[in-house]
Order: C-alpha cells, then sequence, then structure tokens
C-alpha cells in the first residue's frame, strides 16, 4: 500500500485582485507560468483563477513535505494546468515520485484547494 497525504489552502481573492491591479507581472511571474497566466486571464474573473491556482499549489506543497520533511519543493516548481474535461491535472518541474489530484473551488470572495498525494 502506498502513502498518501493531504494539503489544504484557503485564500481571500481580494488579495489578488490587488495584486494583479497594479499593472506588475512581477508577482504572477514569479508564481505562474506563462501558460497558467493565459488560462486565468481568459477568464471573465481571472483573480479568482489566480487565487485557485495558488490555493492548489500552496495545497500541493503541504502534500508533498508532509510525505517527506526534508524534500524542498516550491509553488513556482509546481504547474496546474486544466485537462481537456477541465479538471485541474498538477505538472512538477521537479523530479516527485508520485502521483498529485487536485480539487479547486471558488465563492465570490474566497478561493479554496484540497491535495492529495500518493507517494509511490
Amino acid at each position: 500500500m502506498n502513502d498518501i497525504f493531504i494539503g489544504c489552502d484557503i485564500e481571500d481573492i481580494s488579495r489578488f485582485r490587488n495584486k494583479i491591479g497594479k499593472n506588475t507581472n512581477k508577482f504572477l511571474n514569479k508564481i505562474f507560468t506563462k501558460e497558467e497566466q493565459a488560462y486565468c486571464n481568459s477568464k471573465s474573473d481571472p483573480a479568482m483563477h489566480y487565487a485557485g491556482r495558488f490555493c492548489a499549489k500552496e495545497a500541493v506543497v503541504k502534500a508533498v513535505k508532509s510525505s517527506d520533511k526534508s524534500s524542498s519543493i516550491t509553488i513556482n516548481q509546481i504547474e496546474i494546468r486544466p485537462s481537456k474535461s477541465g479538471e485541474p491535472v498538477v505538472n512538477f518541474k521537479i523530479k516527485i515520485i508520485g502521483i498529485c489530484k487536485v480539487s479547486i473551488s471558488h465563492t465570490l470572495g474566497h478561493a479554496i484547494s484540497m491535495a492529495l498525494f500518493v507517494k509511490g
């Protein structure tokens, strides 16, 4: 049986509205890939989707780190892309042994994500 680890994160969407409204890409480029930015910017409320993607990345970091305390992973080493069906898919930019699934939800004010990491 493989080990299973979870992570969770919640964010206030207004935090992202303030960041992306400042007409600077420094914040976005530090955290999100060009593909993630294109996806979020294609939505009617980009801040909601940036917050959701950020939550997913934070949840993944928590799940992966709980699987191995010596593990070093940061949010910019994780990419959250939509599958053809719209499901968020986790892509690692570093070698990780295992698989990770995420779920993202939004309200008007908050985004939340859960991550499930199965260590291989």
